[in-house]
C-alpha cells in the first residue's frame, strides 16, 4: 500500500472539545476507567459518576460515562470481545455495519483475488477491520476529523495498523487508481434523520456510482428500501439480512459480479437465491393447506417469484409476499406454517376461535393490515395452555385472518 500520502492527525485544539475528551480517553488514566467501567450498569450512572470524580476530572469522566454506553450499544454489532476494546461516536455506532455483514461482504471482495481496497466514508472503521481481517490492505478514508481518528484508535486496537491506512479527506478528491477496489458507504443520516432520496446521500449515489464504475471491482452500500428504478444495469444489486432482519443493500461492479443481476442472502448460513433479471408476476390463488413467509431479503430483491415457482404454489394476494401450497416445502428462505382456519377479519370472531381452543400464547405476523399486533393481543384477552399464530393479512383484496402454527 502507498503510504506516502498518509495523513498524521493533527493536536486537537481547544476549540475542538469532541476530539480534547477523545484524546483523554486514549491516556493511560482514561484507559483505566473504560477498563473500570466495562460492566457497570447505566442505570447506576449517577452515583458512578459522582464516585469517580473523586479521584478523575469531571470532563474525562463524563467521557468515559459516554463512551461505555457507546461500547454496550456497539456489542450488537461488533460483538463484546471486540466492541470493548474499539472506540465509537454516537452516529459511529449507528451507521457501522455490523461485523457479519461486512465480513461477507469482504469475503467476496477476497474470493475474487481483491488484494486492496480503498475505503471512501470508512466512518468508525468498522468495514475496513473486516476487510483487513480478509487480508486487504485498506485506505480508509473520511472527511470529519473526530471520525478519522477513532477508526485510526480501532485498527490500532485490534492490531490491524499495518493493514488498513486512515487519511482525514475529501473521498471525491482521494485517487482511488492505485487500488483494486472500492468500496463506499455513503452518509445516509442528516440533521433531520434518515434520508432516502439516494441523491441527498453524502456523497450521492450518481458520485458514488461513477466512482465505481472507474474502478476495476467495488461496492457501493445504499439503503434496502432503495427503489429498483434506481439502480443502474450495470449493477449486481444484493440485499442481506442476518438473523431474519434485512440490514443493507449491496451494488456490485466490475468483473466477477452479474450486471442486472438481483440477489438475496441470508446471514448466518450464507444461503444465496438470485436471478439474472426480474421475473415476472407470480400466479395468484386461494389459501391452501400450508403458508410460507419469504426472507425479507428476498422480498426486497423482489425474488418471492422465484420461491412461488420453487414451491409449486401461489400468492394469497397479488400485492402481498405471502406463498401459499397444498404440498409441504422446505427452503432457507421462507418460514413455513400449516394454515388450520380461514376467516374474515373479525375481532370478535377471533376472539371466540381462541378461547374455544385455549390460546394462551398467540403470535400475531401482518402484511396488508393496519391493526397494531400489540393491540390485538390485549383485546384478545389470551388465556389456556395453547399457542398458534395469526396472520392478518389480506386475501384476493379482502381483509383475511390465517390461523395456524409453524412447520416443524
Amino acid at each position: 500500500m502507498d503510504r506516502v500520502n498518509a495523513t498524521t492527525p493533527s493536536a486537537p485544539s481547544a476549540d475542538d472539545p469532541a476530539r480534547a475528551a477523545f484524546a483523554a480517553l486514549r491516556t493511560p488514566e482514561g484507559e483505566q476507567l473504560l477498563a473500570e467501567l466495562r460492566d457497570h450498569d447505566p442505570a447506576d450512572e449517577l452515583a458512578t459518576a459522582t464516585r469517580l470524580r473523586r479521584t478523575h476530572p469531571a470532563e474525562l469522566v463524563s467521557a468515559a460515562l459516554g463512551q461505555a454506553r457507546l461500547r454496550q450499544r456497539a456489542a450488537v454489532k461488533f460483538g463484546a470481545e471486540d466492541a470493548y476494546r474499539m472506540y465509537f461516536t454516537s452516529n459511529g455506532v449507528e451507521q457501522a455495519t455490523r461485523t457479519s455483514v461486512a465480513a461477507h461482504r469482504a469475503a467476496r471482495f477476497a474470493g475474487l483475488g481483491v488484494r486492496s481496497v480503498a475505503d471512501l466514508c470508512c466512518g468508525i472503521g468498522g468495514d475496513a477491520i473486516a476487510l483487513a481481517r480478509a487480508g486487504i490492505s485498506v485506505l480508509a478514508v473520511d472527511r470529519d476529523p473526530l471520525t478519522a481518528e477513532v477508526a485510526r484508535a480501532n485498527a490500532e486496537a485490534l492490531g490491524l495498523g499495518e493493514l488498513i491506512e486512515v487519511r482525514c479527506a475529501d473521498v471525491t478528491e482521494t485517487d482511488t487508481a492505485p487500488y483494486d477496489a472500492v468500496f463506499v458507504d455513503p452518509a445516509r443520516r442528516g440533521g433531520r434523520g434518515r434520508i432516502f432520496d439516494p441523491e441527498a446521500y453524502s456523497p450521492p449515489l450518481s458520485w458514488a456510482t461513477a466512482a465505481a464504475l472507474k474502478a476495476p471491482r467495488a461496492a457501493l452500500k445504499i439503503a434496502p428500501g432503495i427503489p429498483h428504478e434506481a439502480i443502474g444495469p450495470e449493477a449486481e444489486a444484493e440485499w442481506i439480512s442476518d438473523g431474519g432482519d434485512v440490514k443493507e443493500a449491496v451494488l456490485w461492479y466490475g468483473e466477477g459480479f452479474a450486471p442486472g443481476a438481483f440477489r438475496a442472502t441470508l446471514l448466518p448460513s450464507g444461503a444465496a437465491l438470485s436471478a439474472p433479471a426480474p421475473l415476472p408476476a407470480p400466479p395468484v390463488g386461494p389459501v391452501g393447506r400450508y403458508l410460507y413467509e419469504p426472507d425479507g431479503a428476498v422480498i426486497r430483491a423482489h425474488l418471492v417469484a422465484d420461491l412461488v415457482e420453487r414451491c409449486g404454489g401461489r400468492l394469497v394476494d397479488e400485492t402481498i409476499a405471502y406463498i401459499t401450497s397444498d404440498e409441504p416445502y422446505s427452503s432457507p428462505y421462507v418460514a413455513g406454517y400449516e394454515i388450520t382456519d380461514e376467516l374474515p377479519f373479525s375481532m370478535k370472531r377471533l376472539k371466540a376461535l381462541l378461547r374455544e381452543r385455549q390460546i394462551g400464547v398467540l403470535t400475531v405476523k401482518k402484511r396488508g393490515s393496519a391493526v397494531e399486533p400489540e393491540e390485538l393481543r390485549r383485546r384478545m384477552k389470551l388465556s389456556g395452555p395453547g399457542s398458534a399464530t395469526v396472520f392478518l393479512t389480506r386475501v384476493a383484496g379482502a381483509p383475511t385472518m390465517l390461523i395456524g402454527h409453524p412447520l416443524g
